[in-house]
């Protein structure tokens, strides 16, 4: 199983990223799919999560600035971030869940909010 995640960098607060997880060696269409984010000496936080049927969970703190989907023909789950505030610097992490207890990461990608 692989979980490839792309599309981090540096972007000026007040800009966008989108973030995508191409996933192999797995059947993506029975995971539910997740992005998590974490920053030094803190505990890896979810910030949305979509399930096989397409229902959307988001963090408080990233609801209405971030979006979640998935194309199932691609084996890919996408996170559109925009607003970006200097709070949303992290690695993000993906993760394919199998239920209920079977789950995959990825490498993770550095996003980094900085003028």
């Amino acid at each position: 199983v692989q979980l490839v995640e792309s599309g981090g960098g540096l972007v000026q607060p007040g800009g966008s990223l989108k973030l995508s997880c191409a996933a192999s060696g797995i059947s993506f269409r029975f995971c539910n799919m997740g992005w998590y984010r974490q920053t030094p000496g803190k505990q890896r936080e979810l910030v949305a999560s979509i399930s096989t049927g397409g229902r959307t969970n988001y963090a408080d703190s990233v609801k209405g600035r971030f979006t979640i989907f998935r194309v199932n023909a691609e084996n890919t789950v996408y996170l559109q971030m925009n607003s970006l505030k200097p709070e949303d610097a992290a690695v993000y992490y993906c993760n394919a869940n199998i239920e209920p207890t079977v789950n995959f990461w990825g490498q993770g990608t550095q996003v980094t909010v900085s003028s």
